[in-house]
């Protein structure tokens, strides 16, 4: 037994093919990744500026600071209430989606296609274009509204709106991606198990609830996890939408990489924004962590029903 458990973890040529292969990537990933989180954390400890040369050492000074800012409390709300509105119309409806695909529709190819269209469209036009069309005196979406007796809104002026305009433009652009990925792990699942499944009876939703949605845990985790690192690091669609003609983008809808930004190359407090950044990068790790723990209780409590 002691000598099939040392072939059993024998590399062998191929392994090592992929290995040599990754390496080279690993290290140009660790390079522009891991380098400037490190660099970044350390630069959050310092005054530090462009201009000046002298970088005293504040400790978490910079940290404290950024609690009292009003500015930074709003981004960091705004930016949240972004990150789950778009977790949480963004993930259910591709989910739908993909199910009803996989079920065999005619021109299901098509719609893939007009789905994820927006995905592959660079943002700053489609931002530009949901502007024309959320324009509170001449835009489509009010036009549209007053068929039905809804007033013309204030969309891009009104900092609620604003944020409802945000999570709707974005749904709309990253649905298609959180589509293709649920129906590539759709596709996945064994028909076994629906077979199994119809013959206890459980068909239509109650075969989605109790076989697709357990199997594709994994999956939704993912899915979670890339919408809110996305959500957190939203920044193109506001600083077009939410900006007005004397070029004040973020006090519509203020939200925390356009106060970091703003920081650090309109004041040149790098070592303030340095700490909005570290902020922002905790935040989407413990997320990140919260999502793969579920996710990993889930399947672990599901394994112990079975045995």
């Amino acid at each position: 037994m002691a000598v099939n458990r040392k072939n059993k973890f024998r590399l062998k040529p191929a392994h090592w093919f992929c290995i040599a292969g990754l390496v080279p990537i690993l290290i140009l990933y660790g390079y522009l990744r891991f380098i400037p989180i490190i660099k970044t954390m350390y630069i959050s400890f310092f005054e530090w500026d462009l201009v000046s040369d002298k970088k005293p050492f504040v400790g978490f000074e910079n940290f404290i600071t950024l609690f009292q800012s009003e500015a930074f409390l709003i981004s960091l709300k705004n930016t949240s209430i972004i990150a789950f509105g778009i977790l949480i119309f963004s993930v259910p409806s591709a989910l739908l989606i993909a199910y009803l695909l996989s079920k065999g529709v005619r021109f299901k190819a098509w719609y893939e296609a007009f789905y994820f269209l927006p995905v592959i469209t660079p943002m700053v036009p489609v931002a530009v274009t949901w502007k024309w069309i959320l324009d509170s005196n001449h835009g489509l979406l009010n036009y549209f509204l007053s068929f039905i007796g809804i007033p013309k809104q204030a969309w891009l002026f009104d900092p609620k709106l604003a944020i409802v305009s945000v999570i709707m433009l974005t749904v709309w652009k990253t649905i298609g991606y959180n589509m293709i990925i649920f129906l590539v792990g759709i596709t996945g699942i064994p028909k076994d198990n629906y077979e199994a499944a119809s013959i206890d009876g459980a068909t239509g939703a109650k075969a989605f609830w109790y076989i697709t949605l357990p199997l594709l845990k994994p999956i939704t985790a993912f899915v979670s996890i890339i919408t809110i690192i996305h959500g957190y690091n939203v920044f193109s669609q506001i600083y077009i939408l939410a900006s007005d003609i004397q070029g004040s983008p973020g006090y519509v809808v203020r939200v925390l990489v356009y106060d970091m930004i703003e920081n650090a190359f309109r004041y040149y407090k790098m070592g303030y924004a340095s700490a909005e950044a570290f902020i922002l990068f905790f935040i989407v790790l413990i997320l990140t962590l919260i999502q793969l723990w579920l996710a990993r209780e889930k399947n672990s409590s599901k394994k112990g029903l079975k045995l």
